[in-house]
């Protein structure tokens, strides 16, 4: 049976109150804290750095995973790690060379994932799996939350769950509500990225159970 996970992601938190977000966050169950990180270059938005990160890093022991939305990943992976992230998403748009900063993940002991665009064929990024512990599938162009999630992510998924790596742990971003999430999880993906759905839900407990409500029965 497999378990399928809940990543909020805290670019729709209250940016005023971090450390008691993640705080509650795990309290009302999440899985995971997704960390977006936009430079201003390969997306039109700018957020977090690893300052952010190393600040809240002691208020959850729940995993933090770091999407790096940004132009030249390779030479910022140490220092995200170094403040306390343990998954690591790179893109395969990048300017950098994939599998060599897959690699480079690996050997300062994280996991490492490679996000595909939605204008990305998913075979592209199935070159790069050897070295992946996770492939993120983008609901929706990465920048910006609140987007309307694009229907053909689930194509990526069924393809990737044939034709990918055993084992890696398949996510998808952006547009996920309860609707597009139970799409997402009956095309195969493990785990759920969510934003606005959460935080915007008026009870962010509440959002959370139903998400992981369900997760249980899609897996039954």
């Amino acid at each position: 049976m497999r378990r399928i996970e809940i990543a909020p992601s805290i670019l729709s938190a209250d940016f005023g109150d971090m450390r008691g977000e993640v705080k509650r966050l795990e309290r009302y169950g999440a899985d995971r804290i997704h960390i977006d990180v936009m430079d201003g270059h390969f997306v039109p938005n700018l957020t977090f750095g690893p300052d952010l990160i190393r600040s809240i890093r002691g208020a959850t022991d729940l995993p933090f995973e770091t999407h790096l939305m940004i132009e030249r990943p390779d030479l910022y992976v140490k220092r995200f790690a170094d403040a306390g992230s343990d998954t690591l998403i790179v893109h395969y748009e990048a300017k950098h060379s994939v599998s060599r900063t897959l690699k480079a993940i690996g050997k300062l002991n994280k996991e490492a994932g490679i996000a595909v665009n939605p204008e990305t064929p998913i075979s592209s990024a199935l070159g790069s799996m050897e070295y992946a512990d996770m492939l993120l599938v983008m609901g929706v162009h990465p920048g910006f939350g609140g987007q309307k999630f694009m229907p053909s992510a689930l194509d990526k998924i069924r393809r990737a769950k044939e034709r990918g790596k055993s084992g890696v742990r398949i996510g998808i971003d952006g547009g996920i509500n309860l609707n597009t999430g139970l799409k997402a999880i009956n095309a195969g993906v493990d785990e759920l990225i969510a934003g606005s759905a959460i935080f915007d839900s008026g009870d962010m407990r509440k959002s959370i159970k139903d998400f992981k409500k369900l997760c249980s029965t899609a897996k039954l």
